[in-house]
């Protein structure tokens, strides 16, 4: 079994065999009344949900009248996702992050236990790549794991840590902690809204 959670073969093999404790079999808790604050802004139309894993939420997004694109790099998830959203499938693609196949400007990035899946040492990447992908005014914006965990995944952070990473790019609007968070998460999953600077 791979060991470099980066890679699409970790992920792939936690799928395959149904290894998924981050998997809420549902919308996250809060995520309807979050997103529906986000959008009510009226500026938010084009979502993109990098790691969709079984992408519950794309199915939520349509039918607030987004354009959304959910994508993950395990072909297992992408199956699982498209069987959990048949009449969306053209809006679920296999890809890489970091990869040459998401681009354009979205105007919320949603984040949901991806870049607690990724090895800390790419949190400077991940925070350069969602800048690249949202313009300013746009958002960074779902739940992230602040807890002092260096193992994993999932890989905890700090606040600190992701003002270091995001700071030079975004600015921290919103946090709220997260009731009703799974196990794997609680007590330490915040919803986090970062706003792309000029």
């Amino acid at each position: 079994m791979a060991q470099d959670s980066s890679k699409a073969d970790f992920w792939e093999t936690r799928y395959q065999k149904d290894v998924t404790p981050w998997d809420s079999a549902g919308l996250p808790a809060g995520f309807v009344e979050h997103a529906s604050a986000l959008l009510a802004s009226g500026h938010v139309r084009r979502v993109l949900i990098p790691g969709c894993g079984s992408a519950y939420e794309l199915q939520q997004l349509a039918g607030q009248g987004c354009d959304a694109l959910a994508f993950d790099f395990s072909p297992a998830a992408v199956a699982r996702a498209r069987a959990a959203c048949p009449a969306l499938t053209s809006r679920i693609i296999e890809a890489d992050f970091f990869g040459d196949a998401i681009a354009g400007a979205w105007d919320w990035v949603y984040e949901r236990a991806f870049l607690c899946a990724l090895p800390p040492a790419l949190a400077d990447r991940y925070a350069q790549r969602m800048a690249e992908l949202i313009p300013a005014g746009g958002v960074l914006a779902g739940y992230f794991f602040l807890r002092d965990q260096a193992k994993g995944p999932p890989f905890g952070t700090s606040l600190f840590n992701l003002q270091q990473s995001l700071g030079p790019y975004f600015m921290l609007q919103k946090q709220v902690p997260i009731a009703g968070s799974l196990p794997v998460f609680h007590p330490d999953e915040h919803w986090l809204e970062w706003v792309r600077l000029p």
